[in-house]
């Protein structure tokens, strides 16, 4: 997973480094640009041609690629929304309206509500003073 990534083009033209803080993912830009754009256009046409309206089209590109970016930060919504370039309120608005579940992403560990802690046992001893 990649917390904040940025761009940088290296010496070799048409190749770009994507870098996170924990790894980097190299791929030839050009290539990569002219495959999505062919897809996009592709289904583009399809939605077109089948009548999905331009409102349901962004609606459903919103929701998949929320949903991809919580997949890989496991329903982190903070991590999510710097990934996104958008404050964590404005995701959490999004995800409402879009009606998500985003429990469905995370793995279930989760802090124990702090009254099922087990209470800390103190010393019996006071320290003197000096």
């Amino acid at each position: 997973m990649m917390a904040s990534l940025s761009c940088a083009r290296e010496r070799k033209p048409g190749r770009v480094v994507l870098q996170g803080r924990t790894n980097k993912i190299f791929f030839d830009h050009a290539k990569e640009r002219d495959s999505v754009k062919d897809q996009l256009e592709a289904l583009v046409a399809q939605m077109h041609t089948t009548g999905i309206l331009y409102s349901e089209a962004v609606r459903e590109f919103k929701k998949r690629f929320i949903m991809n970016v919580l997949q890989q930060n496991k329903g982190n919504q903070c991590k999510a929304a710097r990934e996104l370039g958008m404050h964590r309120n404005t995701l959490s608005r999004t995800i409402t309206e879009l009606n998500l579940d985003v429990r469905q992403f995370r793995d279930g560990a989760r802090r124990p509500v702090r009254s099922e802690k087990p209470p800390v046992a103190l010393p019996l001893e006071k320290k003197i003073a000096r």
